[in-house]
Parts: C-alpha cells; sequence; structure tokens
C-alpha cells in the first residue's frame, strides 16, 4: 500500500492510495492489479477545498495525507462528485476533525445519502447543474453527469487551470507507478481502464456518450483530466476521453477474437483448439478465456476484452442437463 501526496497545479494537490488489499471490488469483481483512490485538495489564498475522500478503511491513512499539507479546521468546503463508499467513506471522520465547520457541496440526492449512509447531515449546499461558484478568485463549474455510474454523480472544472476533476469517469484499475500519463505507463494501464469501464460504467455506456457530448458542447477546454480512480492526464488528456468513447461505442479492434471456453474432461477444450488453430492461419488474433479442473479465468478480464472483439467463440460444456455455470453467469452479464 502506497500513498501519494503531489502538487498537480500550484494549488491543487493528489492525494491518493493504492489499494492492492481489495481483492474484489464491489465485492464482485477481481482485481489482482489494484486500484487507487484519489481525492483532491485546492489551496487558494484565503480558502481550502476538499474534492472527494477515499474508502473508510483507509480513513486514518487519508487524515495523515491531509495533515501534511493542511489543518483540517482550514477545510471551508467538501465537494462530493459521487457518494459511493470508496471516495465518501472518510468524510464522516474530515468533519468530525474538522467542527463541521465545513460546508459539503453536491448534488441534491447528496444531502439524504449522507444522512442513509453514515447518519451524518452536515451544512449543505445543493448544485444547481452548470452553476459556477468563485472561491477566493477561483471559478469553480459543476456540471452533472448522472449515471457515471451512480445518478448524483457531478465534475467539477476549475475554469483558470483548465481542469476537469471528473469523478469516477475517465478512471481505471491498476496502481499505476506514476501520478501523471507517461507515454510508457499509459499502454500498459489502458487495458485496465477498459476492464474497469466495462465493469463499473459500462452498463451505462450510452451515459458515457451523453456525459461526453455534454463536455464538448459545453465550450470548456480541458488541459488536465483528473478522475477518482487511476492516472491523472496531463500530457495527453483528449486520449483517455476518446478511449472512453471507443468503448462506450463497442467499435471492434481488427481480428481480435475473444474465445471463452468451459471442458471439464477435455472434449470441448479440444473443439475450441481446433478452431483456435484455424484462426491463426487466417491471420485473426484469438483471446482465450478458459475453465477448467486447472484453470479458471477472471471474468471481468473476459467481459472487458469482449467489448472491443470482433467475433467471440463459446464453448460450453453441458451440466446437470444446462449450460456450464460459468458461462451461463458471463452469458447472463
Amino acid at each position: 500500500m502506497r500513498t501519494f501526496v503531489k502538487k498537480i497545479t500550484e494549488d491543487l494537490y493528489l492525494l491518493r492510495i493504492d489499494d492492492d488489499q481489495t481483492k474484489y471490488f464491489e465485492a464482485l469483481w477481481s482485481i489482482p492489479e489494484g486500484v487507487t483512490y484519489n481525492a483532491y485538495l485546492l489551496i487558494t489564498s484565503d480558502k481550502v477545498v476538499l474534492f472527494d475522500s477515499w474508502k473508510r478503511t483507509y480513513e486514518n491513512e487519508f487524515i495523515k495525507c491531509l495533515e501534511k499539507v493542511v489543518d483540517l479546521k482550514d477545510i471551508d468546503y467538501i465537494v462530493i462528485h459521487h457518494m459511493e463508499q470508496d471516495h465518501s467513506g472518510a468524510i464522516p471522520k474530515v468533519l468530525e476533525i474538522n467542527g463541521n465547520k465545513a460546508e459539503v457541496w453536491g448534488h441534491p440526492l447528496v444531502k439524504k445519502m449522507l444522512e442513509s449512509f453514515y447518519g451524518i447531515s452536515p451544512k449543505f449546499k445543493a448544485l444547481a447543474d452548470g452553476e459556477e461558484i468563485s472561491v477566493s478568485g477561483k471559478k469553480l463549474q459543476f456540471i452533472r453527469t448522472p449515471w457515471l455510474h451512480w445518478p448524483e454523480t457531478i465534475m467539477t472544472f476549475i475554469s483558470d487551470d483548465q481542469i476537469l476533476l471528473s469523478g469516477d469517469a475517465f478512471g481505471g484499475f491498476s496502481t499505476p507507478p506514476t501520478i501523471i500519463d507517461d507515454e510508457k505507463v499509459v499502454s500498459e494501464y489502458l487495458e485496465h481502464v477498459r476492464k474497469y469501464v466495462v465493469t463499473i460504467v459500462g452498463h451505462y455506456s450510452e451515459h458515457i456518450l451523453k456525459a461526453v457530448e455534454k463536455l464538448r458542447t459545453s465550450g470548456l477546454t480541458f488541459k488536465i483530466i483528473a478522475p477518482a480512480h487511476g492516472l491523472v492526464f496531463k500530457n495527453n488528456p483528449g486520449l483517455i476521453v476518446d478511449y472512453y468513447v471507443k468503448l462506450a461505442k463497442g467499435i471492434p479492434e481488427k481480428n481480435k477474437i475473444v474465445v471463452v471456453y468451459s471442458s471439464m474432461y477435455g472434449s470441448v477444450e479440444k473443439a475450441i483448439l481446433a478452431a483456435v488453430e484455424e484462426l491463426e492461419k487466417n491471420n485473426f488474433k484469438p483471446v482465450i478465456y478458459k475453465f477448467t479442473d486447472t484453470e479458471q479465468s477472471n471474468i471481468g478480464d473476459a467481459i472487458s476484452n469482449i467489448v472491443d472483439a470482433q467475433a467471440v467463440i463459446i464453448g460450453a460444456a453441458t451440466y446437470e442437463g444446462d449450460v456450464f455455470p460459468y458461462i451461463r453467469y458471463l452469458l447472463d452479464l
């Protein structure tokens, strides 16, 4: 487990923790690659704004990181982009130490969610879509992006620095060795972005496209995209937006064929391997996932690769007169 407190700009800090303890994200998706939780802290000449927090499991580590750059009693505002507990979990502790001085800003739904999740009722300001607030001369604009991936999700645009704090959108799994989108890191990272998109926000792919269109027609220009998971895109912010659009549209990768099969005693596997041999002879690139008595593939990895495949081949053993359970589960997803 690593923590980072790094300046993104002169007055904006990233507070990141690399979570290598969570084995199943949302108690469902196996993530041996890990995940980060990213919060941000804006320190102006006389005001302090905290954007999100970390999972409650790491609230003590979060407090220690905050204390490296600010006295918690000096936090004036807390912006909640998304109420899921991996981002809001440490906020009650922050407010407690802060003496409940800070006013919480968020979507109107956030007020009741704070009461329901944590039994707290802090000072609260409901943000309108497109609302602009000046904090010590820094203009913050708040943009509603519903269903990325809960109904109350919003983003913050820091106009002066052209920074988009995007919440869960434009994030990815894994714990990258850098905090910024270095070219070598990105090439490996995008695989984990695909898995994150497909398993976490992919159910709402139409809302990804709606949110991107909303951002693109807003006239805003982004120099930095800073999500709540994964890398901060500072060198090429357009790359992560375009990649999200590609995945949301299901644009296939040429010659990519995903092969998923179950085989209890080898018969299905024999047939599948014959098919794979023919695919390779014809210059296709099969990506194989299998469920056998010696190997169980990661279902999250399998469905994340399906999204941009030209075709999918399924080989299923029968089990108790029905489709093999893991294959049935995958098809139901």
